[in-house]
């Protein structure tokens, strides 16, 4: 058993029902044992996404504790009795789970049910950009509209610059035939979703994107992954083919599905912690996900999608992740590193740090 101490960053209620949470560092918590099929992992690096940033807004509920961190690195430090798939030493990524203790933290407990083992040719910061988005990318894409490696057609990657859009492109270019049409704005995020394997882009921005589509799909679309779905359920209904596909990760509340009846088109709710929160029986699947990931990382298929390393888990480097984040205007991943580890395999060489 690890003999460190427990220090986390926890987001803080203020008081008000409609006011955002406080990051703040809690010490002399109790030291986390692993039990059942729980492991102890010594986290080295941490990612951000936008589930945290909910979280802290009071938009969805998250850990009691008010440890966030959903993307992850480290090393196991000790397993609990009926452990199968790792052991002390092994060098893991995950995404774990939003109703447990986070990552934003030195130690943290998760079920090694949803681990994988972390690509061996790539650092720890790199890892950490993985998980959630490769994990969300993957269940929406082969789960959900049941893409394989003899799917064709034509799949409309809403948000394509972002962490989950970056995975997007990259599974379904490597492990499908589909042409990907991927939606950017700007022009540093363009060049990024083209770089990831998208065949052509559109802007989600322009008054023009219904137009935009019809000319990147004249025989129209097939399959849509949505990460920004509010109001663009009449558009989708236009440009879809019939018996068409989404799968979409966010919220669309005042929209009219009704619209998707006349194409007959189905939509699909994509929560990477579906599995994990409401114990689904196929609960390792994720292990298993997260290992083929790994595998396509090795082989160079696919590449993390860090943009962004902050070096410390801190209050302030918390809080600006966040602020950039709530910005909208990122591309790929932000990941903060601990700065009170071993360097060697922490960050990949040359990258430059903040």
């Amino acid at each position: 058993m690890t003999t460190e101490q427990l220090t986390s960053i926890a987001m803080l209620k203020t008081g008000s029902p409609h006011s955002s949470g406080v990051f703040a560092v809690r010490e002399g918590l109790a030291l986390p044992t692993p039990r059942g099929r729980d492991i102890l992992v010594q986290v080295r690096s941490v990612s951000v996404n936008p589930i945290d940033c909910r979280i802290r807004r009071g938009e969805s509920t998250g850990p009691e504790i008010g440890v966030l961190g959903f993307d992850a690195a480290g090393v196991v430090t000790a397993v609990g009795a009926t452990t199968r798939l790792f052991g002390v030493g092994d060098h893991v990524y995950y995404a774990g789970q939003i109703d447990r203790s986070g990552a934003n933290t030195n130690l943290q407990v998760v079920d090694e049910r949803i681990v994988g083992h972390k690509p061996k040719n790539v650092s720890f910061a790199e890892a950490a950009a993985l998980p959630l988005t490769a994990l969300t990318a993957w269940e929406g894409l082969f789960d959900k509209l049941r893409l394989n490696s003899a799917s064709a057609g034509t799949l409309l990657v809403l948000g394509g610059g972002g962490g989950v859009g970056s995975m997007v492109i990259q599974l379904a270019h490597a492990l499908t035939d589909v042409r990907v049409i991927a939606s950017a704005s700007r022009s540093e995020t363009r060049r990024w979703v083209k770089e990831l394997g998208a065949h052509t882009v559109v802007n989600h921005s322009s008054e023009n994107l219904e137009e935009e589509i019809r000319r990147a799909a004249p025989a129209g679309v097939d399959y849509v992954f949505s990460t920004h779905s509010a109001g663009i359920l009449p558009l989708l209904a236009r440009v879809m083919n019939p018996f068409g596909q989404i799968v979409a990760i966010d919220s669309a509340p005042e929209d009219d599905f009704q619209v998707l009846k006349p194409k007959a088109l189905t939509w699909h709710w994509e929560n990477v912690f579906a599995r994990a929160v409401h114990g689904a029986l196929d609960i390792t699947n994720q292990h298993r996900v997260l290992d083929a990931v790994a595998d396509l990382v090795e082989a160079r298929k696919i590449r993390p999608t860090m943009t962004q390393v902050f070096q410390g888990v801190t209050v302030a480097n918390l809080r600006e992740a966040h602020r950039r984040l709530e910005l909208g205007h990122t591309a790929g991943k932000i990941v903060l590193v601990r700065d009170d580890v071993p360097e060697s395999g922490l960050l990949p060489r040359g990258f430059k740090v903040e």
